[in-house]
């Protein structure tokens, strides 16, 4: 509910009707609030908004009883209201017997929920939006989301936050909200900007050519190789591509990305490595293993020691 309080509601009265404010009007639209105007001096109408002023200024405003002596910031205002509501919301009142908090319980089973987007009555003042993405305010520059670079949005400050306003199809909305900062510290937030690759990051090879395109199909050790070969400054990559491709006409295709793949673990990037390497694994799946046996030695054998002796008997004799 809404009450006139120095006319802020009403702009003017005609023969005793209040005129009232058609910006308020339209606020009231917005959050479903019902207006109710009240009679020039009567403190009986007038009296609830007047004593909401009185408490404010008697337990917020710094004064000597609440030994406050400032807030340093609008938002620790803030925080005072609230913890003061808290306070007096849980004390059980005089006339109902019965703490505020559980009375607001069971209103808010009758009252509908505040929408979402607030209301903006003042859109503030009108600022370019950079080729970064950012507004200037005050010396201090503050992210908008990206899509809105080089037009034109509004800015106001409420409390200690900058809200920033833009006029779409569907009208004005709010587009950003910032904590008030300070010159050389901007305010920036990243969801207002795209995703962006991670530069940092290991590439993943992607070919650009039919060359390339042949050799990352040899498979994830043609990709590994090539990542490898480029981290080491290896020379003559791409005629050592164009030979493991040709070699996949000789062999398979999966024998030489395995070779590959052994080459970049072992960093093995120079001249003929691939092919020694394919030839090595090849050989290992073709050649029987030689196992040691009485029949097969590598140990020389003993006949010629059978004549030793011999020559030594026939000088005696």
């Amino acid at each position: 509910m809404l009450t006139d309080n120095e006319k802020t509601v009403t702009t003017t009265h005609v023969a005793n009707i209040a005129v009232r404010n058609p910006e308020i009007v339209e606020v009231a639209r917005h959050y479903g609030l019902t207006i109710r105007t009240c009679l020039p001096a009567d403190p009986e109408t007038k009296g609830g908004s007047e004593a909401t002023v009185r408490i404010a200024k008697a337990d917020l405003v710094p004064t000597d009883a609440n030994l406050l002596e400032q807030y340093p910031t609008f938002g620790h205002l803030e925080a005072a209201c609230r913890d003061f509501c808290d306070e007096v919301n849980n004390r059980v009142h005089r006339a109902t017997r019965r703490k505020p908090v559980e009375v607001l319980a069971e209103e808010r089973q009758r009252l509908h929920p505040l929408p979402k987007e607030p209301f903006a009555v003042a859109f503030g003042t009108t600022r370019r939006v950079n080729w970064d993405a950012t507004i200037s305010v005050e010396g201090v520059r503050y992210s908008v989301p990206h899509q809105l670079v080089d037009t034109r949005v509004w800015a106001r400050f409420n409390g200690d936050e900058l809200i920033v306003t833009a006029v779409g199809e569907d009208g004005p909305a709010e587009v950003a909200r910032h904590d008030r900062s300070t010159p050389g510290n901007p305010a920036i937030k990243d969801e207002h900007y795209p995703p962006r690759e991670n530069k940092e990051a290991d590439r993943t090879p992607r070919a650009n050519s039919a060359e390339e395109a042949a050799f990352l199909a040899l498979g994830p050790g043609a990709a590994s190789w090539l990542i490898e070969a480029g981290a080491a400054g290896a020379r003559r990559i791409k005629p050592k591509m164009a030979e493991a491709v040709a070699l996949a006409k000789l062999h398979t295709a999966a024998d030489v990305d395995r070779a590959l793949g052994s080459a970049a673990i072992a960093g093995r990037f120079a001249e003929n490595d691939l092919i020694r390497i394919l030839t090595y694994q090849s050989g290992l799946e073709t050649v029987e293993p030689t196992r040691a046996s009485e029949d097969h030695s590598l140990q020389p054998g003993t006949s010629a020691w059978s004549k030793f002796g011999i020559a030594d008997e026939k000088e005696e004799h």
